[in-house]
């Protein structure tokens, strides 16, 4: 049997090796497809990271699929059981780089647009793609450059779906209708280093931050909301000493992270880390990396017609929710987006022997097809 148009396209996609920030040419195929239906397409190349702005229509409301062409490196290649940029399909299943993070998506996005252009060619609005090869990188040069230069030229987008892999258990099962915010802080915390059997000449970094680190670990930064859990702080990384156990170290380095809720901002954070270290009298340094806002899409019309979609394609509801890390949707949601995630199941994202179930992808084009008749039509 003729493989589905959704599986055609997924498998294209994977069979070109665009580990990030390299694209591989997915983007050229995409643009190609979009282009056919009557889309214009802009290409956007900042320094190493190839970028795709492609949009039907020219009024509003902007309709928007965001998603990446990038992937994470495919790691020791023995133990995938079938070759990683090789796709292939066992027992419904599409094994490969990307198949659920998130070339699949971007198949389903394609076919779902393509049904609903041929069915609406007068549709409302304007349909828009924004593609990166930059989301699994540094995201220096991917989105956030792209939303810059639209903002420039103020051309918004109403609405966007983003085609993360958001489902746990079943397609649609959950649907992320916002993310936490992400801060991150490298700290070195001054001493004075000498020998262990003489403390008085030496002053120990590690005794006087540790203290403070424990009330941090320890403090309350709030309670969260409806739509987030409270903010979490997590100590990831942390070093002092030579290595031997008669020194005591003249510096320690400590790397922790927030997750965090639109309760606090990342200005309230930094301000009542530095007061507890400056209460305890430490001298620091403190580099600050602030890894995106949080953003709520915490009612509207995109919500709406998203879990209205799933309910008739699945016929289960949703969960919304703004579990895990960030996504490219932080860089959208400050322009008055209003934002989604819907994508694959996420079991298997990152891991050896990637796969998606190819079933999943068709009803996920199914999925946005029917967003865009709700929302343009």
């Amino acid at each position: 049997m003729a493989d589905s148009a959704v599986l055609t396209l997924a498998k294209d996609l994977i069979a070109r090796p665009s580990v990030t920030p390299e694209d591989a040419g997915c983007q050229a195929m995409m643009a190609a497809h979009l282009e056919r239906l009557g889309f214009t397409i802009e290409s956007m190349v900042f320094e190493d990271t190839t970028n795709l702005w492609a949009r039907r229509g020219s009024e509003g409301p902007v309709f928007c699929f965001a998603g990446h062409t990038d992937v994470v490196p495919p790691g020791d290649l023995s133990q995938w059981h079938t070759p990683p940029f090789e796709p292939t399909v066992i027992d419904g299943i599409l094994h490969g780089r990307g198949a659920a993070d998130m070339k699949g998506s971007l198949a389903a996005m394609l076919v779902a647009v393509e049904r609903f252009v041929t069915e609406h060619p007068d549709h409302q609005g304007s349909i828009a793609f924004l593609i990166t090869s930059d989301e699994e990188g540094p995201f220096i040069n991917g989105t956030t450059r792209v939303i810059d230069t639209l903002e420039a030229r103020n051309e918004k987008i109403t609405w966007c779906i983003v085609g993360e892999p958001s489902s746990t258990h079943k397609l649609g099962d959950i649907i992320k209708n916002g993310r936490r915010g992400s801060l991150t802080a490298e700290v070195t915390v001054k001493g004075i280093q000498g020998h262990v059997a003489y403390p008085h000449l030496a002053d120990n970094p590690v005794h006087k931050a540790a203290p403070a680190l424990a009330e941090l670990a320890a403090m309350e930064w709030d309670k969260g909301n409806a739509f987030f859990p409270p903010t979490s702080f997590q100590i990831a990384n942390i070093h002092a000493g030579t290595g031997a156990p008669n020194v005591v170290p003249g510096a320690l380095n400590v790397q922790f992270n927030f997750r965090y809720s639109t309760e606090v901002t990342a200005q309230d954070l930094e301000s009542r880390v530095h007061n507890i270290f400056d209460r305890y009298g430490l001298d620091y340094d403190i580099k600050w990396t602030y890894n995106g806002q949080p953003f709520l899409t915490g009612g509207g019309a995109l919500l709406d017609a998203t879990c209205a979609a799933i309910r008739e394609v699945t016929g289960y509801d949703t969960e919304p929710s703004t579990s895990g890390g960030t996504s490219d949707g932080r860089f959208i949601a400050p322009t008055g987006a209003q934002v989604i995630e819907l994508g694959p199941c996420n079991a298997t994202i990152h891991k050896i022997n990637e796969c998606v179930s190819v079933r999943d992808l068709e009803l996920l084009a199914e999925c946005y097809e029917k967003v865009l008749e709700k929302l343009l039509c």
